[in-house]
């Protein structure tokens, strides 16, 4: 667990900014490699991303503040810009970069659910390569496990001024695990030719699942009628994922045809 990877000079490249770029990276690569698979919207890909990558960094940050540490950020201001250190939330990254991605389509009168259906995939792989940021960093952590097992964290990490040398669970790591199964199902049920839009929500449904289950082994977040805010809002994501499949199957999503140019070649 190393939060500063190296300097260059005097300035430290750190672990989490590094990580995070890198997942950035192969969740676009991903997304394009599923647009040509289909033969629709690669030459979008790259333009979304823009816009999913500003929206999702304000929707973590803010997510992060408002819901996770506004006691710490309401005393110390100055620091609510200082993403470097860490402290952004998945769930809200996923709101604003959905909204984001959602401004995109309807600016380009692109079909939402159909383009949402091919950058799932990606979306979930560069989840699960994020999460290796917060080991790294030391945050999004586990309580103690009250035994021998467990990560223990160095000093100057959240984890240990928050419980010192305990071994705490692996929340972290066990989540990027899931989301790996995540991206493995989808590919699955994406074999099974299911409406336009089951994709996306199956990922959502799917993905909060496993982050409700793995909330009740955080300690770094405080509980709320007996639940994290990150588990109100996965059953806040999965109720309206249902809606939404409801929906679409008595009104079935528009679908467009595949640009002939960019349709893969068939291998044998």
């Amino acid at each position: 667990m190393h939060q500063i990877l190296f300097y260059i000079g005097d300035f430290p490249i750190r672990s989490y900014g590094t990580v995070v770029a890198i997942s950035i990276l192969l969740a676009i690569g991903m997304a394009s490699y599923m647009a040509k698979q289909e033969g629709k919207y690669a030459e979008h890909i790259s333009g979304m991303a823009i816009w999913a990558i500003v929206g999702s960094l304000i929707g973590a940050r803010l997510w992060q503040v408002l819901f996770f540490e506004w006691g710490y950020y309401s005393q110390n201001l100055g620091d609510i810009f200082a993403i470097w250190n860490g402290g952004m939330s998945i769930q809200g990254g996923l709101v604003g970069g959905f909204i984001g991605g959602g401004l995109y389509t309807w600016r380009n009168k692109i079909l939402f659910w159909e383009f949402a259906d091919i950058v799932a995939p990606g979306i979930i792989l560069g989840q699960a390569i994020g999460r290796i940021a917060c080991l790294l960093n030391g945050d999004a952590f586990g309580s103690p496990t009250g035994s021998s097992f467990g990560l223990v964290y160095p000093e100057g990490t959240f984890a240990y001024a928050t419980y010192g040398s305990q071994p705490l669970w692996p929340a972290e790591v066990w989540e990027g695990q899931w989301d790996l199964i995540v991206l493995a199902l989808l590919f699955l049920i994406k074999m099974r030719r299911v409406p336009t839009g089951y994709l996306f929500l199956a990922y959502n449904i799917l993905y909060s699942i496993g982050r409700f289950a793995l909330e009740f082994l955080r300690g770094d977040s405080d509980r709320m009628v007996g639940l994290t805010a990150a588990q109100w809002t996965s059953l806040t994501v999965i109720v309206l994922a249902i809606g939404f499949m409801i929906y679409l199957h008595y009104r079935p999503a528009k679908t467009s045809p595949a640009n002939k140019a960019e349709e893969a070649v068939p291998t044998s």
